[in-house]
């Protein structure tokens, strides 16, 4: 763990030699207001949440010579995701310590209570990975108690939740990363720099391509008793307690709002992150939103669009449509040309600007080769990661507001400068809606 004074107050360090950014090569420790550290510390990380997406994390984590995983915890003891019992990776408490014990010949703690992980004293950062309707809860328990956070993507389930994250770390001056992994790409950040440097002209239009929403139930919609392996009470935690049925739990668990957002919430923090990194809003965010032809799934399991389009306007007029109905990817459209990227192609209308040897120009935005390691480097520099929390938080922010235009059956005139809703109480009160069930609430 990176040497501290006390629970309360900041690290201080030597930078990390396998940063992918360059780092001062010392920080005075009066700068962080911890005590010093040594060279061979190592930054002490506990995963919350131990799904597929959480093992991925995992593997990163342990190709990353300045981490060690200390501490594992989720409600489920074993489990194969949505697969028939015994078929494929297994997943799970059982199965994340055996998986760390085998790399690292070193057994993490095992715990099913989030809570036990924020508040240890020898963790420096935490990992969330759970379901979505936990990211606030498990991101702000661990923020109050000191640690860094690596959140995945969505940032939080609710927008009011997003607002919570982003602010209480600020409040903490902790270093945050979202899970947007795709700035950590080259093929999105050539695109981005396409805009920036002005090849494309004056951006006129943004596509959004994301995937359709689930049409029907995605595994057995029959209502059963919960394994005895998981703690289903505390999976649903602040959501409402439904009954359990496994269309509805591992893997497909977003079709519902209860627990997530949709396959809109799932990609909009993928696709709609390069979009707002490509016009330079991170800040910021539209001026208008509308939810446009949404049609949802023909069965109670879900509730959540299976077709959809958010219609947005932004300061200066540049128009995006966010549609199940576009090519996967962000299509970038100016005066002068466009470009389209998604995960391993880039496409250009002037083919050489997609080439490897081209040289965009001379604005060069933020650049990050490994998500992981830009994350643990900022732990390391405290250095503002490549995907910060309030920048996730406005990327997905259409999103939230299309839901309040749907149930509204209207548009929505945003002001993304104090993130109100202009002139309708009635959409600001959707908007900062956030029900807990108790005790959580």
């Amino acid at each position: 763990m990176i040497s501290t004074t006390n629970s309360s107050t900041r690290r201080s360090f030597l930078s990390a030699a396998s940063a992918v950014v360059a780092l001062p090569t010392i920080v005075a420790p009066s700068a962080l207001g911890r005590g010093t550290t040594a060279p061979n510390d190592k930054i002490t990380v506990g995963v919350v949440g131990l799904g597929a997406r959480a093992f991925s994390l995992i593997d990163s984590l342990l190709g990353q010579k300045v981490a060690q995983i200390t501490v594992v915890c989720d409600v489920d003891e074993f489990h194969y995701r949505d697969r028939k019992w015994g078929t494929g990776t297994a997943y799970g408490r059982r199965a994340a310590k055996e998986k760390i014990l085998k790399r690292t010949k070193t057994a993490p703690a095992v715990t099913d209570d989030f809570r036990e992980v924020c508040q240890r004293d020898d963790l420096d950062a935490v990992i969330v990975a759970t379901p979505d309707h936990w990211h606030a809860l498990c991101t702000l328990e661990a923020l109050r108690h000191g640690k860094d956070v690596y959140c995945e993507k969505p940032v939080t389930h609710t927008f009011h939740e997003g607002q919570q994250v982003y602010r209480e770390v600020a409040k903490q001056n902790r270093i945050f990363q979202t899970g947007s992994q795709q700035r950590s790409d080259r093929l999105f950040r050539r695109a981005v720099e396409l805009v920036r440097n002005g090849h494309l002209g004056d951006l006129q239009r943004v596509e959004v391509g994301l995937p359709p929403g689930y049409d029907k139930p995605q595994g057995d919609a029959t209502v059963i008793l919960p394994p005895e392996h998981l703690d289903y009470d505390l999976w649903c935690g602040p959501a409402p307690k439904l009954p359990y049925m496994r269309a509805r739990h591992h893997r497909w668990w977003r079709g519902h709002r209860a627990f997530g957002g949709g396959v809109l919430m799932d990609w909009i923090g993928h696709h709609n992150d390069i979009a707002h990194w490509a016009m330079d809003v991170d800040d910021s965010g539209p001026v208008r939103v509308e939810a446009v032809n949404w049609e949802f799934p023909r069965t109670d399991v879900y509730d959540t669009p299976r077709k959809y389009e958010i219609a947005c306007e932004y300061k200066g007029g540049v128009k995006s449509s966010i549609s199940s109905q576009h090519p996967m990817g962000t299509r970038l459209i100016g005066t002068d040309g466009w470009v389209h990227v998604t995960r391993g192609r880039i496409r250009a209308s002037v083919p050489e600007w997609a080439q490897s040897g081209f040289s965009p120009g001379s604005v060069r935005v933020y650049e990050s080769s490994d998500h992981m390691a830009n994350f643990l480097a900022g732990v390391r520099s405290r250095r503002a990661c490549i995907a910060p929390a309030e920048t996730a938080h406005r990327s997905i922010t259409p999103g939230h507001l299309g839901y309040v235009s749907h149930a509204l059956g209207r548009a929505i005139r945003w002001n993304p400068g104090q993130e109100i809703v202009e002139d309708d109480a009635e959409a600001n009160e959707l908007l900062q809606k956030n029900q807990y069930r108790a005790p959580w609430g």
